[in-house]
């Protein structure tokens, strides 16, 4: 079924809960909490400042630097400065919450809803079966009296683990309908988190919390503030804009909808689908493939151009637009999406100089797709002639399903062949060989022993570009 619910508006209804509750700041009577200080939050502990940039390398335990500013709230911990939780002045009832977060290697961290229900925040990345306690999950409740192995219950996993690499930014959305009370302050109706989407993936549809999860600050009441955790390790919050809960979405059971029940693709082992796909927005690559993989790390392929156009964590196909009815041709990733290009262009080029424009097609190189070949673990091998050689390419899910390694094979010396390793609004290089690309988006790592890339400006934007002798290889990790 079509879960178009998720569609979140900005108008809502205001809920009335007594003379002594509307005198309380309510979160949702702002469009956003501003980060240019620490004022929107009660007793902020030292572990929590504001800064303008944070960078965390994924190769390093709980690690976070940040850049002195404003517009981001971060907090650091380490062994000598233990973090502490951070909860907001203002209280909110029935709400929408989205946020930008990013988390440190290893680190854990969770936003309870009236400081009482946790959704998880954590570095799940590459975990192929999360459980409630990981990102995404709505974390367990807590009984001390139960039976060992039973103490926490009622948790609720994500439907799939769409987190990305630690340092990267992750985008959350929340939609959460609180407790009712009647006049005596008895519960009348249970909490529920209604939606969460997590890094545009639904994770979690329509929950019911029987009461507060663990670690929850107080009993259930009708208005709490926002609490961010900050005691589990290292963690960063930006844009954290906050609505009202429209009242279509409060106590409708049946969230269902549309015309069709979806087609899904998985893979469980190495799997191809040819189809169009939308790579970014109102861009299409008609001579398409993707790739899936049981490690649940996947990719599409440009046919025409040489392209590695996207990957993404998480569940494979939706090929709903494609097969329903008349179809469009047209498959979707089911998963948390990297985009890897702006716009389809060749993916080498012979250049007379390193500053020499990049070129917007294939004209004048010869380009020539040959299709690809099938490997004895099922893996394609992409194939093309260009300027007169033979090109192989090789795209494959790294061991751990973390990311993907590409090698880049001509067979014979071109002059002055560059491969386009990335077109994006940013490239910074962390270290030697290792770049963080697109605002945080990905990381680009360079075996030992390539040349040095260039990083130049290109059309408001940054390109990364590396010679090309016969072979080249490097990994991207999301």
């Amino acid at each position: 079924m079509k879960l178009n619910y998720l569609k979140f508006g900005t108008t809502g209804l205001c809920w009335l809960f007594g003379t002594t509750l509307l005198l309380a700041q309510q979160l949702t009577d702002q469009s956003e909490i501003k980060l240019n200080d620490l004022t929107a939050f009660n007793a902020a502990g030292k572990s929590w400042t504001i800064a303008e940039k944070v960078i965390s390398d994924p190769r390093n335990e709980n690690e976070l630097k940040a850049t002195k500013g404003s517009g981001i709230l971060v907090n650091i911990t380490s062994n000598k400065m233990k973090g502490s939780d951070l909860l907001t002045n203002a209280v909110h009832g029935n709400i929408i919450l989205e946020l930008d977060y990013l988390m440190a290697k290893n680190s854990n961290s969770g936003i309870y809803l009236q400081g009482n229900y946790e959704v998880q925040l954590k570095d799940s990345w590459g975990v192929l079966q999360p459980m409630s306690s990981d990102n995404g999950g709505i974390y367990e409740r807590w009984d001390d009296a139960r039976p060992e192995g039973s103490k926490g219950f009622e948790g609720y996993a994500p439907r799939q683990n769409a987190s990305k690499a630690p340092g990267l930014w992750q985008h959350l959305k929340i939609a959460f309908q609180a407790p009712k009370f009647d006049a005596t302050g008895k519960k009348t109706a249970n909490a529920r988190v209604l939606a969460v989407e997590l890094n545009g993936v639904l994770v979690q549809d329509n929950v019911e919390l029987f009461g507060p999860t663990g670690g929850a600050a107080d009993k259930e009441k009708p208005l709490g503030p926002l609490r961010l955790q900050g005691d589990h390790g290292s963690v960063a919050f930006r844009n954290i804009k906050i609505s009202k809960l429209p009242e279509e979405q409060i106590n409708v059971n049946n969230r269902g909808g549309g015309d069709a029940d979806p087609i899904y693709i998985d893979a469980p082992s190495n799997t191809m689908i040819r189809s169009f796909v939308n790579y970014a927005p109102k861009f299409l690559a008609v001579h398409a493939i993707s790739v899936g993989s049981p490690l649940k790390t996947h990719y599409s392929y440009d046919l025409d151009n040489g392209l590695l156009l996207q990957g993404w964590h998480g569940e494979f196909i939706d090929a709903t637009p494609m097969w329903d009815g008349r179809g469009n041709g047209t498959s979707r990733a089911r998963g948390a999406v990297t985009s890897f290009v702006k716009k389809a262009t060749p993916a080498l080029a012979q250049l007379a100089t390193v500053q020499t424009t990049w070129p917007a097609d294939s004209t004048g190189s010869g380009f020539k797709t040959k299709g690809y070949i099938i490997d004895n673990e099922d893996r394609p091998q992409f194939k093309y002639n260009i300027y007169g050689a033979e090109f192989t390419d090789l795209i494959t899910v790294s061991n751990d399903g973390k990311g993907l390694n590409r090698s880049i094979n001509i067979d014979k010396t071109v002059p002055n062949l560059y491969v386009l390793l990335a077109n994006a609004s940013s490239i910074e290089e962390l270290a030697k060989g290792y770049y963080l690309v697109d605002g945080q988006s990905y990381y680009l790592e360079l075996d030992k022993g390539a040349p040095k890339p260039i990083i130049r400006d290109a059309n408001g934007g940054k390109e990364l570009i590396i010679l090309l002798d016969k072979q080249l290889n490097y990994s991207i990790s999301f």
